[in-house]
């Protein structure tokens, strides 16, 4: 006995299990490599927004820094201006002794003090100026390589994609091995064992018969005279050859539209019937004593009456 989606037989192929090994290794690859790639992808746009913010920030404060310089060097040649016009005037106070000589050391040496203070801003200047040329080409360098995002994006997308597809290639070699798996197709019981453990299958070979005991029926043959009475849905009883005196119910299933010549294996009342129809009865439930090709006699009611209860009370043919 078995029951519908037991296993009945499972077909072996190394081909495919290695296959489905293979492919399982490889699907684990590209995925260890998709998580590598998924990290280096975080890193790189963490990383390189991160750079050019960065260097966007620093530019701007060099730039404020350099402004700042620029606004004391304006301020420090006004005052070395205005120093340099004093200096005049007390050099020619001196000239005249109008003024000490101390008086006139002290604006001079002003002057001198002030010179080098605007040389120094103007030093700063410079190194400021420069100092923002290296920001701006490491910004240019940072914007360069944040755009690597895009095609680590692509190539991220790319290993997905191959994944997918190499699942589904994994998916179609395990149907592949389900479809070697044999399983019954209905509640039944096998009656004949073909083929045997470790035997080579090909295409189209059957494996084992299974009988479903709902599609048995019994085939009889009845005259052009009797078939005219028959219809779908009579009542009927079947009586095995080995249980005579065991009635089991059925009704007409099928009626023949077509009339054929008398099998050999049937008898019939005269041997002047030369052609019968087939008439299909089916038991109303499933009796564990049917079988497929064991012998049999039906009987059909016309009336829906009057069926016998044994195969002693029907007439011998």
């Amino acid at each position: 006995m078995v029951k519908k989606g037991e296993v009945v037989a499972r077909i072996k192929s190394k081909e495919y299990e290695a296959k489905l090994e293979a492919i399982s290794y490889q699907i684990a690859a590209k995925k260890n490599m998709y998580e590598a790639k998924k990290v280096e992808l975080l890193i790189a746009k963490t990383t390189l927004s991160e750079n050019v913010q960065k260097a966007n920030s620093l530019i701007k404060s060099q730039k404020e820094q350099l402004k700042e310089v620029e606004k004391k060097i304006a301020s420090q040649k006004a005052l070395l201006k205005q120093d340099e016009k004093d200096l005049h005037r007390y050099k020619n106070l001196y000239s005249k002794n109008l003024i000490q000589k101390e008086v006139y050391e002290k604006v001079s040496l002003k002057v001198k003090v002030d010179a080098l203070t605007l040389k120094a801003l103007l030093e700063k200047e410079v190194g400021f100026k420069h100092i923002i040329a290296i920001s701006k080409s490491n910004l240019k360098e940072a914007i360069a390589a944040k755009r690597k995002v895009k095609p680590l994006e692509l190539e991220l997308e790319a290993l997905k994609n191959g994944i997918e597809a190499m699942n589904a290639s994994k998916k179609e070699i395990e149907e592949m091995i389900d479809e070697m798996t044999l399983c019954s197709p209905v509640n039944g019981y096998i009656v004949e064992k073909i083929a045997q453990k470790g035997e080579v299958l090909s295409p189209g070979m059957v494996v084992a018969t299974i009988i479903d005991p709902h599609s048995l029926y019994l085939k009889i043959f009845v005259d052009a005279l009797n078939n005219g009475k028959i219809k779908l849905g009579d009542r009927a009883v079947i009586f095995l050859d080995a249980k005579p005196n065991y009635p089991i119910e059925a009704k007409v299933v099928s009626v023949a539209q077509k009339a054929e010549f008398t099998p050999k294996e049937v008898s019939v009342r005269s041997d002047r019937i030369q052609r019968v129809f087939a008439v299909k009865l089916k038991p109303l439930k499933i009796d564990p004593l049917l079988k497929l090709g064991i012998p049999a006699v039906g009987v059909i009611s016309l009336d829906g009456k009057g069926l016998p209860d044994s195969l002693k009370d029907i007439p011998e043919l």
